[in-house]
Order: structure tokens, then C-alpha cells, then sequence
């Protein structure tokens, strides 16, 4: 864009000063929710308003350090994230743990209004498809919590393990008491939620179902939340759902992503493209204040910490795989390798997440960033079910469904996958060093593989899954999921890689991000540190 623009950062929603008197907020106090009409448009406000994608994004092993004369960073949150320090940073931040916490909480307590207010009307059978939306959206956005705010879900110690609030009704009194209650306990209640909705959701209440829970997003989610829970023949039968019988009509169409301009100053619209509710392959659009299409936008802002091309190359975008040998032709979409003038250090930009401009004052040029992030996706939820396929063994299965991702990825040279092939093209392969990157990394599952064969279909599937959910903050999750060190990298301008700080061990106790500072100190327990 060639005008310059001045953009005030957002105030918070609202500011809380203690855990209770956010949790305590009702909706809206003035509208009394006596109609089906006024439920319907209560859910809208049943969405979080701040995402943690910037957050697990930063967090994760797709960002390097390219140094501070590449653009800097967006502030101390970006630079705290990074090294997995606690974020203390809140000022004017739409991406601190502060903001993500209260608005997902804020999501949650008009969902539980509006199931209320459901109840107080009998439950009647015409407003089945709100209470579906209104539990499906609860079970979401506790989901984010706890894996934002806790460890990953274990069978051995989730019973032990902290949890977060688990906020199944609306509080009636003054000073109610919280209590975090175990990560094994918040997933009970998300599968209770969730197998409740999914009979009740019905897309013919929406306008523009993309943009709520429709009945395709909500198995999606239950799909990728049973992966995560290792209920694996649940995630091939939801994902059936969301797939059909013929998924290439579904997944999205690379090939014309492919035909659309590279150019640094048309990424922006690429990424507009790639989020617009006509394609198949978006499930559940979220719209949300943020600074993540700044970020991943042509803009200098906070590209000291970045997709770096060493990344792209060589783990991420542009890396080959037993489905093919990379060459600028060989993928759709494979990102757009930018820098800066006179040094050699470039970055990797893949245009997914578009900046948006919201305008309080056109005039002025002032207003909010803003940005719509792709939640559920149908390549994701077909990478859910052939892994499921592969923990469950059922490996011809499973190498059938990345076969798929990889007839709409791959443009040129594509190679047919075998469970062999898979096995001998990772058996061959280094394991990661910080200076020696590869895409295979040491796992360290809760439950040991049955065998080298499992494993390296695993290291396939989690190279693609990176691939396919760059910039979305689902790979901090896997690292989670597969117990993966992640290493620290600066790179200097000769390209030489160094090793910032110590590696983020398997059980660092930082893979579970603090909870503000303000919930604590109304009372919660914080995490160990």
C-alpha cells in the first residue's frame, strides 16, 4: 500500500482487575434474552475476540532470530514469546496472554447466557441449532485455554495435571470461588460439549455459515480435539463427516492459488483470497483484533523474529519430501522468500493470515488492526484423520490421505507414496541439529511407537502438517503433543547459525504459558516455574 497509514492500537474489551470480576461478567445486562432472535444474535459474541495464534506461533520451531536490523520486533510481548519468557507485556496488546485469556472467557460467558436463556425458555426443539452453537463454541474456546494454559492432555498424569476453570454456567453469585481442576477433568467436560452439540447443529439458521460453527467446522473440531485426547477412532469418523466420500472436492483447490500473483505487494490479497468463505476448504472463519496480518503481511514490523528461509528450505515450505524434490516449480504456494536491501538474511512469508484495516477515522487514516484467521480447514482435518490411521496402524490408510494432500500440493514431479518409501526416505535422514537442520526431530510420545515403520510415518505426517499449518500456531501444539525439543537460532548476516539461550526441554515446565498476572493474583494457582 502506498499511503501511509497511522493505526492506534485497541483498548482491551474491558479491563479486569481480578479473576472473579471477569469470570462474573454478564453479556449484556440491559437485553432480556426472551426471543429466538435475540439468542441468535447473542451468538455472534460467542468468539473470541483476540486469537493465540500470534503466541504459539512465536513460541514454536517456525521462528528464528534474523536480528534487530531486519525490522525489529512489535515490542517486549514479541521478544518474550520468543525466548518462552512469561508475558508480561500488556500494554496495548492484542495478542498478550492477558487479552487471549479474557476474551476467550468473554466468549464463554455469552455462550453460557445464551444457553440460559434457552433453558429458561423450556428448550424448545427450534432452538436446538443455538444451543448446539452455543455448546460447540464453549467446548472450543475452553480447548484453546488448556492448551494454552496448561500441559498437553496425558493419560498418565492429566488427572494430576493443572487445568483451567472449566465455566459450564452462568454465575448467579457475588463472590464465586474458582478452582483450576485437572487437564484430564477439562477434557471430560469438552467431550461431554461436544457430543451433545454435534446431533443439535443445523447451518440453515446462519446467513454466512463460515463464520460460525456450522455442522462441517464442528466436526472438524471434534476431530482435531479426539487427536489431541488420542481417541483415534473417533477422529476417522468425524473427520468422515467433514471429508465425504471424494475429499479432493473439498480440499482446497492449490491450483489455483498457484495462478495468483507472487509479487510482494500482492500478498496481502493473496492472503484476502485465501480466507474468503466461497472456498470449499474453509470450515470456520474467525474474525479478531490482532497484529498477526501485520506480522505476516510486506511490512517490516516484527521480522527480527520470523519463518526464516532456512526454515522454509529446510524443514518447512520449500523442503523436499518422499512426495517430491523441491524446486521453485514443484509446489503450489510455497511461499514468498522476502528480505531486505543489502542483506543476504531473507525470510519466508506465506500469505494466509491478511491484514485488515478496521477505520475509526477514514479521514485521518486511523483505526484497528484487524484479521480473519482460517480455524478449521479440511487439509488439516485430513492430516487429523491419517494420523489417526497411523496410530491406530492402519499405515496403507494413512499414506493414502497424505497421498491426497499431496495431489493438490505438489505441482510438478510428484511421487506416490508407499508406507516403504516413507520408511526408508526418514530412516535415511539425520536426525535435526540447530546448525544441521533436517525435518525429522527426536519424538518423545507419552506412548512409545510400535515400531521404526510408525515412527517414520510420523515424522512424514508432522513434516507435512507443518508445511500445511505454517503461521497458524497449531505447530506449538504438535511440539507439545510429540514432546519435541525446540533450539533457539540467531542468524547473522554471513548466514552463520548460533544457538541462542538453552533448548526448551521435553519437560520444561514454560510448555505451559503463565496465566496473567491479574488471575493470579485474584487467586488462581499459577503455573510451576
Amino acid at each position: 500500500m502506498k499511503k501511509k497509514l497511522y493505526i492506534l492500537l485497541p483498548l482491551l474489551l474491558f479491563v479486569s482487575f481480578s479473576c472473579n470480576e471477569f469470570l462474573d461478567e454478564m453479556p449484556d445486562n440491559r437485553t432480556e434474552l426472551d426471543s429466538k432472535d435475540k439468542i441468535t444474535k447473542l451468538l455472534v459474541s460467542a468468539y473470541a475476540e483476540r486469537l493465540h495464534i500470534l503466541t504459539t506461533e512465536m513460541m514454536s520451531d517456525n521462528i528464528d532470530d534474523i536480528g534487530s536490523a531486519l525490522g525489529g520486533s512489535i515490542g517486549r510481548f514479541q521478544d518474550q514469546m520468543f525466548h518462552w519468557e512469561d508475558d508480561i507485556e500488556t500494554s496495548d496488546n492484542n495478542e498478550s496472554t492477558k487479552s487471549v485469556w479474557e476474551s476467550h472467557y468473554l466468549a464463554i460467558a455469552n455462550a453460557n447466557q445464551a444457553l440460559q436463556a434457552i433453558a429458561e425458555l423450556g428448550n424448545p426443539a427450534d432452538l436446538n441449532p443455538q444451543r448446539g452453537e452455543a455448546l460447540i463454541s464453549r467446548a472450543y474456546h475452553h480447548f484453546i485455554l488448556v492448551n494454552v494454559f496448561c500441559k498437553h492432555y496425558s493419560a498418565l498424569t492429566g488427572a494430576s495435571d493443572m487445568g483451567i476453570p472449566y465455566m459450564d454456567a452462568s454465575e448467579t453469585t457475588v463472590d464465586p470461588k474458582y478452582e483450576r481442576g485437572t487437564v484430564a477433568g477439562v477434557y471430560e467436560k469438552i467431550e461431554q460439549d461436544i457430543e451433545e452439540a454435534l446431533p443439535l447443529i443445523d447451518d440453515n439458521i446462519y446467513t454466512v455459515p463460515k463464520y460460525h460453527f456450522n455442522r462441517k467446522a464442528a466436526f472438524a473440531f471434534a476431530a482435531r480435539f479426539y487427536l489431541y485426547y488420542r481417541k483415534y477412532n473417533k477422529v476417522i469418523a468425524y473427520a468422515n463427516e467433514v471429508l465425504g466420500a471424494n475429499p479432493t472436492t473439498v480440499l482446497r483447490d492449490m491450483a489455483y492459488f498457484g495462478t495468483l500473483p507472487t509479487a510482494a505487494q500482492e500478498l496481502n490479497n493473496v492472503a484476502e483470497d485465501y480466507v474468503k468463505p466461497t472456498h470449499n476448504a474453509n470450515l470456520l472463519l474467525m474474525t479478531a483484533l490482532s497484529y498477526a496480518g501485520r506480522i505476516y503481511s510486506i511490512y517490516v514490523a516484527g521480522k527480527r523474529y520470523c519463518y526464516s528461509d532456512i526454515i522454509a528450505e529446510t524443514e518447512g515450505c520449500r523442503s523436499s519430501g518422499p512426495w517430491g524434490e523441491f524446486t521453485t516449480s514443484l509446489y503450489y504456494l510455497s511461499g514468498a522468500s522476502l528480505g531486505f536491501s543489502g542483506n543476504p538474511v531473507r525470510f519466508t512469508l506465506f500469505p494466509k493470515i491478511p491484514l485488515l484495516l478496521e477505520y475509526t477515522d477514514p479521514v485521518a487514516g486511523t483505526g484497528y488492526y484487524r484479521t480473519v484467521y482460517p480455524a478449521f480447514q479440511t487439509d488439516e482435518t485430513l492430516l487429523c484423520r491419517a494420523e489417526a490411521y497411523i496410530m491406530l496402524q492402519q499405515y496403507e490408510q494413512g499414506v493414502a490421505d497424505l497421498n491426497l494432500w499431496a495431489t493438490t500440493h505438489v505441482k510438478t514431479g510428484r511421487k506416490v507414496m508407499t508406507p516403504a518409501s516413507i520408511d526408508t526416505y526418514y530412516g535415511n535422514m539425520e536426525y535435526y541439529q540447530f546448525a544441521k537442520p533436517t525435518p525429522k526431530k527426536k519424538l518423545n510420545p507419552e506412548t512409545p511407537f510400535v515400531s521404526s515403520l510408525q515412527e517414520n510415518l510420523i515424522h512424514c505426517l508432522l513434516h507435512i502438517r507443518r508445511i500445511e499449518t505454517s503461521f497458524e500456531g497449531l505447530r506449538w501444539f504438535d511440539v507439545k503433543r510429540y514432546g519435541i525439543v525446540i533450539y533457539r537460532r540467531a542468524i547473522d548476516a554471513n548466514l552463520q547459525i548460533t544457538q541462542v539461550g538453552k533448548a526448551l526441554a521435553i519437560d520444561d515446565p514454560r510448555r505451559a504459558i503463565q496465566l496473567p498476572a491479574d488471575v493470579i493474583t485474584a487467586g488462581l494457582t499459577p503455573n510451576p516455574r
